[in-house]
């Protein structure tokens, strides 16, 4: 696809990676079209309808969800599995017969919760996803049977990525509703300047995560948006883990606290391991993380540092 000079809507567009891809976008010089949260209602057809009367896009990005922590998740699974679920089917309706792309982004917790190491997209339904997620998880991933089922039927030109855990400037720091590196970078920036002795930490830090930089997740959406027409899922991540347990003392050594961790391990610690593999990305449209961890994890620090400060 020629993205100079297409209309692109981008619904969840003001968010964390909605904001970055919006701007990475612009930068190839495509129309984009950032759809926030109270623009339009996703979860009704008439209004999905009414965007696309409004905006007439080319293609869509759709990344609107409601996402949040092992704690969110658990407090609203059925919302976390009913609104998610409802906005991708009813945006994928209404764009078959007007849209000429859709890219829809699902999420590392469709995985099966022992999947193998590392996750390949092939074995994406070899198990059940990981408790405290499975209702967010296997919402994202009936947009895929969906998308594939169009693709089918109507020749849609439906794809989508599964984007690992995303991390920084700009990420939501709430700790009821964050993600673990804005939650740690926030507890550990309190400790410090509370001089806190302590700070605990759900699980036992055993559990392993992957991340990828959000201006890298927003460049392999725009590569695919441009280079990808396939049927299949695509992993987009950096292909490297880190423990929890050394997430944390990574994440206190940035912000310059110096007390002890304790770990709740009354408290779940999620799905076990994640890593995937991001070879289908390379092959299929040259996508490869760029940004090293601990440089953008120094850079998200100094960012919520001047947030805050606000």
């Amino acid at each position: 696809m020629r993205l100079e000079d297409s209309t692109v809507v981008v619904t969840g567009g003001t968010g964390f990676l909605g904001r970055h891809l919006v701007a990475e976008l612009e930068r190839v010089g495509t129309k984009v079209v950032g759809v926030g949260s109270g623009d339009y209602d996703l979860r009704s057809r008439a209004t999905i309808e009414r965007l696309l009367d409004d905006k007439q896009p080319d293609a869509l990005v759709h990344l609107a969800a409601i996402v949040g922590g092992i704690g969110a998740n658990r407090a609203e699974p059925g919302r976390f599995f009913y609104e998610n679920a409802l906005m991708g089917i009813e945006v994928l309706e209404a764009c078959r017969t007007r849209v000429a792309k859709i890219l829809l982004a699902g999420t590392v917790c469709a995985y099966p919760k022992h999947a193998k190491i590392p996750f390949r997209e092939n074995e994406l339904w070899d198990g059940y996803p990981e408790e405290t997620n499975a209702p967010y998880g296997l919402a994202k991933k009936m947009l895929l049977v969906q998308a594939q089922a169009y693709r089918e039927q109507y020749g849609l030109n439906a794809i989508y990525l599964l984007p690992v855990n995303l991390y920084g400037p700009g990420d939501n720091f709430d700790l009821a509703s964050g993600h673990v590196i804005p939650a740690m970078i926030r507890r550990f920036l309190e400790a410090r300047d509370a001089h806190t002795r302590e700070v605990v930490l759900w699980g036992d830090g055993s559990p392993t995560r992957e991340f990828v930089h959000v201006r890298d997740a927003a460049r392999a959406f725009r590569l695919a948006l441009e280079h990808y027409d396939g049927a299949e899922p695509v992993n987009v991540g950096s292909g490297h883990e880190i423990a929890i347990c050394d997430l944390a003392e990574q994440v206190a050594a940035t912000v310059g606290y110096s007390g002890s961790i304790k770990w709740d391990t009354s408290k779940p610690n999620g799905q076990p391991f994640r890593r995937l593999d991001v070879s289908r990305a390379q092959r299929a449209f040259d996508f490869k993380a760029s940004i090293d961890f601990g440089t953008g994890l120094a850079e998200t620090v100094a960012w919520y540092e001047r947030y805050r400060a606000r």
